[in-house]
């Protein structure tokens, strides 16, 4: 049971870009902006950030985001999708390439304390291939995926337990990417 009254019976972060759309808007703005498109300078793909904001959300064990963003990764590999749950499970034996494994790494210490990147660690994804914006890029997802993670669990949102829920989901933001949901009233 949320801690609000949402007056709206949706799922996580959408109950509440919902109950506020003026505070929606700019979340929804920033979680297109950085898990669709990214930067020019930037070599991840959609899949990827996705898999990042679900890594992060698993560490903050916050299930709605893990579940929603890892149905979009899975969504968004297509006939690489169990790379997510391998990921979730194992980053580090996951069949994943080493660029990406270092930038879970760099993403995981932003998830537990920020301050522990360091130039070493960046080095190492560096050195691996990835780009000033491939860092950028994925120090800004774990950030910001820490501030969903405790908006979502801090209100205590509606979290589905169905897995068919998140694979609609997954579709839906694979597709349409971040759309602020319509207001939708409860009677």
């Amino acid at each position: 049971m949320p801690h609000i009254q949402l007056s709206n019976d949706a799922p996580g972060i959408r109950s509440l870009a919902m109950y506020r759309p003026d505070t929606g808007q700019p979340l929804y703005e920033l979680a297109q902006a950085l898990l669709r498109a990214g930067s020019p300078d930037s070599t991840l793909m959609d899949a990827d950030r996705e898999l990042i904001a679900a890594f992060v959300s698993s560490r903050n064990c916050t299930d709605f985001c893990m579940n929603s963003h890892a149905a979009a990764a899975r969504f968004l590999y297509g006939d690489q999708a169990s790379i997510v749950d391998q990921v979730l499970r194992s980053p580090d034996t996951a069949a994943i390439s080493p660029k990406l494994r270092a930038l879970l790494a760099v993403a995981d210490h932003v998830q537990a304390d920020a301050r522990t990147v360091s130039t070493e660690l960046v080095e190492a994804a560096r050195t691996l291939g990835a780009t000033d914006g491939d860092i950028h890029d994925t120090v800004l997802i774990a950030a910001s995926f820490c501030m969903y993670n405790r908006y979502v669990d801090g209100l205590a949102t509606l979290t589905p337990t169905d897995p068919a829920a998140y694979a609609a989901m997954g579709e839906r933001m694979g597709t349409l990417g971040y759309v602020l949901p319509t207001p939708v009233k409860l009677q």
